[in-house]
Formats: C-alpha cells, sequence, structure tokens
C-alpha cells in the first residue's frame, strides 16, 4: 500500500510530554469497528469494565536500560571526533547492534570512548570497536567489557533514550527513569518502553484480578527501530529492523487454554501482540517462541491469535499507525485519529491510549 495513506495531521501540541499522574488517569478511547457505537471516551481506569472474567492480558516485561551513549571517536592519524549511539539490539555477550550519529563518519575499526564529551579525560571510559557498519548508521560494537560488567558499565555512562520527538523539546531527566518505564518491567534490554504498559498501576491491577481476568507476561526487548520513519514510498518496499523476545513454553499453554475456554487475548501493546502473532501457527495456536522478529503488519494481514489490542496513539506514516489500522479497519482508524486530534487526546509514548477491538471479516 502506499504509505501517504497513513498519513494524518497531528498538530505538535499533541504530543505528551509527560504521563498522565497518577497513570490509569489517562485518556482511553475505545474502537469497536464491529459495534454500533464505533468510539466511546473513557478513562484506563474504566479497562476492567470492558473485559471479561477469562479474559487474559498480555504485557511485555521487557526493562529500559540507558541505551544512549555519548562518547568520543577514535582513529589512527585523526583527531577526536564527539559521536553518539543508540544500543537497540544485543547480538552477544560483548556486542551490540547500535544507531550511530553522524553515521557517515564512523568506519570499521574505529574505537569509541563512551561516557566523555570530549572536555573530560580518558579514565574510566566504556570502549568499544566498530567491527562492523551497515545502513543509515547502524554499526556492530564490540565492547571491552562484556556480560553483566558491561551491562553495569551502560547503565553508568548511558542515558534513557526518550523519543526523538520528545527529546528535541526537553533533556531527560531523574523523572524519566521511573515515567519510562512500565511497574512490572523486569527482562532488560529494550531501547524503548512498551509504552501501552506505562498506563497500569498497583489500584488497577487489584481490580482486574478481582474481575477475573488473567494477566500473562512475555518479552520483547523494543528496539530503536521503532522510532525510525517509513523512508520508502510503498509500505512493500519497507524493511522492518528486528527485535529479539520469547514466549516461554507455560505461557503458550496458558494463552492456549484461555483461548480453548472461550476467553479473549487482550494485548497490552503492540509490542506484546507482535510477538503473539509471531509465536501463533496458522490455527491460531501459540507456540513457545524464542528469536528475532521482523514482522511488519498492514492491511490485509490476518490475525491468528489477539482479539483487542490496547495501545496508545501512533505518529502519522508510522509502522504502528499501519498496524493498528489494519487490526481494527483502515477507515475506522482514520476516523478514530480524527476524533482523537478534535477532543484533545493526546499523542505518543508518554500519550493517553485506545482500546482497539479486532475488526471482524
Amino acid at each position: 500500500m502506499r504509505v501517504d495513506l497513513f498519513d494524518f495531521d497531528l498538530p505538535d501540541e499533541r504530543i505528551a510530554l509527560r504521563p498522565a499522574e497518577p497513570r490509569d488517569s489517562a485518556r482511553l478511547l475505545v474502537v469497536d469497528p464491529n459495534a454500533q457505537t464505533m468510539l466511546s471516551d473513557h478513562s484506563v481506569s474504566d479497562l476492567p469494565s470492558f473485559l471479561r472474567a477469562g479474559d487474559a492480558l498480555v504485557f511485555n516485561d521487557t526493562k529500559v536500560i540507558p541505551a544512549q551513549l555519548e562518547g568520543i571517536r577514535y582513529r589512527e592519524g585523526a583527531g577526536g571526533q564527539q559521536v553518539s549511539a543508540t544500543l537497540h539490539m544485543r547480538i552477544g555477550a560483548n556486542k551490540w547492534k547500535a544507531f550511530a550519529k553522524p553515521g557517515k563518519r564512523i568506519k570499521e575499526g574505529d574505537r569509541i570512548a563512551f561516557g566523555h564529551n570530549g572536555e573530560s579525560c580518558m579514565i574510566g571510559s566504556l570502549n568499544a570497536t566498530v567491527e562492523e557498519k551497515g545502513e543509515a548508521g547502524e554499526v556492530t560494537l564490540a565492547f571491552d567489557l562484556s556480560g553483566p560488567v558491561l551491562d553495569e558499565a551502560i547503565a553508568s555512562v548511558g542515558h534513557i533514550p526518550l523519543p526523538p520527538y520528545i527529546a528535541a523539546k526537553r533533556p531527560e531527566d531523574e523523572r524519566d527513569r521511573v515515567d519510562y518505564q512500565t511497574i512490572y518491567a523486569r527482562e532488560e534490554g529494550a531501547v524503548a518502553a512498551p509504552t501501552a504498559g506505562l498506563h497500569f498501576t498497583p489500584g488497577l491491577f487489584e481490580v482486574l484480578d478481582k474481575a477475573g481476568i488473567e494477566r500473562h507476561f512475555v518479552t520483547l526487548h523494543v528496539g530503536a527501530g521503532t522510532f525510525l520513519p517509513v523512508k520508502a514510498d510503498d509500505t512493500d518496499d519497507h524493511k522492518m529492523h528486528l527485535e529479539s523476545g520469547y514466549v516461554s513454553a507455560e505461557i503458550a499453554a496458558r494463552l492456549n487454554a484461555v483461548r480453548d475456554r472461550g476467553g479473549r487475548i487482550i494485548c497490552v501493546g503492540t509490542t506484546s501482540l507482535r510477538l503473539i502473532e509471531s509465536a501463533a501457527d496458522e490455527s491460531g495456536e501459540i507456540q513457545p517462541w524464542v528469536g528475532a522478529t521482523g514482522i511488519f503488519i498492514t492491511p490485509g494481514y490476518r490475525f491468528k491469535a489477539v482479539d483487542i489490542l490496547m495501545t496508545n496513539f501512533h505518529l502519522p506514516r508510522s509502522t504502528l499507525f499501519m498496524l493498528v489500522s489494519a487490526f481494527a479497519g483502515f477507515e475506522t482508524m482514520h476516523a478514530a485519529y480524527e476524533h482523537a486530534i478534535s477532543t484533545g487526546y493526546r499523542f505518543y509514548s508518554y500519550g493517553d491510549a485506545s482500546l482497539l477491538f479486532r475488526k471482524d471479516k
């Protein structure tokens, strides 16, 4: 499909710079393309009223790491140059894929000392070698440290990689280290938060538990590729970046049991949906799964396992707006976003949420 079909006018002031307080006070737009009343306005705290006992919520328990690194690039015969790198996928005990800037000036074999801005000495820096250079500024970094020691060093010198549309307006601060993390984050490795999960509170979990709604956790480490714009003119020409994750055998069995008894699977966030759909076979049965997925969901995709999706509001021409258009319907989602913009919903990572029911065939 043409990418410009997924464009819409989003006023700059609609992009949220801070989350709602408390988290579950954010607005919730319920979108049901199969109902007589397609759109209705609520708050996240109303979520339990749209679910049934025996339904199952699926959360992504990935934990955001301070993956934004600043440093100095060194090369034999050349002076130092300030560079930045956003880690987005771990591929070994001491190796990460990263997006580097300025990408054109970085070469294989370059040494980078992270944790310095050019004004400080080179003591205690986190050093890496550019092992491989790919397209669009992507590089493979081989760090001198490895395993848990590397993790500690990254946590020490790194910064939370706020989405570019927020970072352009304000710097990251200590508050973001809490705000940009779900309350159930457990498995370290994400560059971006699974933002639909940011709305959940212990109080909301308690209400959901009392209503007999199950909750299960899968892991997909969200990469920086989620922020990359779609530069192709046609969706067929866009390449998704890989993200690693897993669905345990135990969780797969529990979710299949939910489906077998007539319960619904509700994915909290596009990341958990993409993982569950990657793990599901053609019959809709969810299999244990581990690896990297580059699944790209656009209108025409046949959903195999997910019945309802809770997600934030996404940017124009983004792969995520394409995904929700596939889930609830192209015309439905354009109408929903027009309503959201006109009635003041807040967009993207720190913004409000939507609850989408899958469009019947």
